[in-house]
């Protein structure tokens, strides 16, 4: 942490002073130590330490450039909150793994040899015995794959016969996608973005020849991942293809360059599609983000916004919050998914602070100051923290494939811990159900058979 806070005050005064680039490039050198450190240490390229550090701190340091004209200067307090959240998470992080017949930093798959040879580690690659057991039971995996893509399918064809459209073939409309939901349906049609993960742990796992299982269980990842083009989600389709590499490197440990080359050609065309299909082009882009090098290219430009403006949100909370909500923000999921805010909607009626009203994205403690302050961004932090260390210990001896998507859902918060309340968001709720459902699926069968 030495060298974060050496960085950390460097980017405050250089900010102060107005040399905005400078204070960026300190906080982004800082973000990229801090997840080269933790990933030396680990041997994992998915450390969730180091995901977040390198998604909030290097999200800070994008901010702190203010290449928009709707960035301010930050007051102190928003500099501290920063600050106090990335030390808590540490703090706890590290706590988590103090346990006895922890070792945390030895990475998913190592062991320690016996006392003889004490401080080497051999590592187990899980294409090897530790994949065989891990992953033995496809049939449970199966059932879920299938449950889940059928119950999303479903959830969606009602959706679009209700609605009367479906968002991917309406022109025109900018935000028609955000109008496509009926409420309590709408999560399992989003739930969709599960599916390709298990699939990859379905096919990681299998031995032998092709089977009509593998076919079903191809056509259902198909299907998912077309669901959110329809549905002209940017997000889940990028969430979904997320958490499959995710799943793969938690599993595999390792990742191609090559992988990596054909996901970005398969992805940006992709993206632009749906960004064309949503009826948002450069004019209207650029009209919001208000960049102050006008001639900035937009695919440099949309990306920095949806990362920099974030923080700037929150500044304009901590500036304009006239009174904290003690807990009802964060408790919004409770609201959402038993129906409360509908009998009682003052529960949810509150109002977002942002620098602009198309710019509602915001960062991982926004609820967490609007409840508490910053005792509320330390505590988050340190929960957080303390789950993740948890689930780095746990993943050297997980033998139940939904623990892998568990850690690969955290990892994606993680990674993205600049870019909303995933914590008080009730969809991510709904896929810790689903995931746990999954968990229950494969166990049951397992023990059943």
């Amino acid at each position: 942490m030495i060298v974060y806070s050496i960085c950390y005050l460097a980017s405050f005064f250089l900010a102060r002073a107005g040399w905005y680039l400078p204070s960026g490039l300190a906080l982004l050198i800082a973000a990229l130590w801090l997840y080269w450190r933790d990933y030396q240490a680990s041997g994992n390229l998915i450390n969730l330490r180091g995901l977040f550090c390198l998604g909030f701190v290097g999200g800070q340091g994008l901010s702190c450039m203010k290449l928009s004209r709707l960035a301010g200067d930050w007051v102190w307090m928003t500099w501290l909150c920063f600050f106090s959240a990335v030390v808590c998470f540490c703090l706890a992080y590290s706590w988590a793994g103090k346990t006895r017949g922890s070792n945390m930093d030895a990475g998913p798959f190592a062991r320690k040899m016996g006392r003889g040879q004490a401080g080497v580690t051999v590592r187990f690659t899980s294409l090897g015995r530790e994949k065989a057991r891990v992953m033995a039971d496809s049939g449970g995996l199966f059932a879920a794959i299938a449950g889940i893509a059928g119950i999303s399918l479903a959830a969606f064809l009602l959706e679009a016969a209700v609605l009367g459209y479906v968002p991917f073939f309406v022109r025109g409309v900018p935000h028609a996608y955000s109008y496509f939901h009926i409420s309590g349906i709408h999560y399992f049609t989003v739930s969709c973005v599960l599916v390709p993960p298990l699939a990859v742990l379905y096919f990681l796992g299998k031995s032998g020849g092709r089977t009509w299982k593998d076919w079903a269980v191809t056509a259902a990842a198909f299907i998912s991942l077309l669901i959110p083009i329809l549905c002209v989600s940017r997000f889940q389709l990028i969430f979904s293809v997320g958490l499959s590499v995710l799943v793969y490197i938690a599993v595999n440990r390792h990742f191609r360059l090559a992988y990596a080359g054909i996901l970005i050609a398969v992805m940006v065309p992709a993206y632009i599609i749906l960004t064309i299909a949503r009826s948002h082009d450069v004019a209207y882009l650029n009209g919001i983000f208000e960049m102050k090098n006008s001639g900035m290219p937009i695919f440099i430009t949309q990306p920095y916004m949806y990362v920099a403006n974030n923080y700037d949100n929150f500044n304009c909370l901590v500036e304009q919050l006239p009174a904290h909500t003690m807990g009802l923000r964060m408790l919004f999921p409770l609201w959402a998914l038993t129906g409360l805010k509908f009998l009682y909607p003052n529960l949810a009626a509150f109002p977002i602070y942002v620098t602009k009203e198309e710019l509602t994205t915001v960062t991982l403690f926004y609820d967490a100051y609007y409840d508490f302050g910053i005792w509320g961004v330390m505590a988050l932090a340190a929960v957080l923290g303390w789950v993740c260390g948890y689930l780095a210990k746990r993943l050297k001896t997980m033998q139940n494939p939904a623990g892998y998507l568990l850690y690969a859902q955290m990892a994606m918060y993680m990674a993205l811990s600049f870019f909303t309340t995933w914590f008080s968001n009730p969809t991510t709720w709904f896929y810790f159900a689903v995931t746990g459902a999954v968990w229950f699926c494969t166990e049951y069968i397992r023990w059943r058979n």
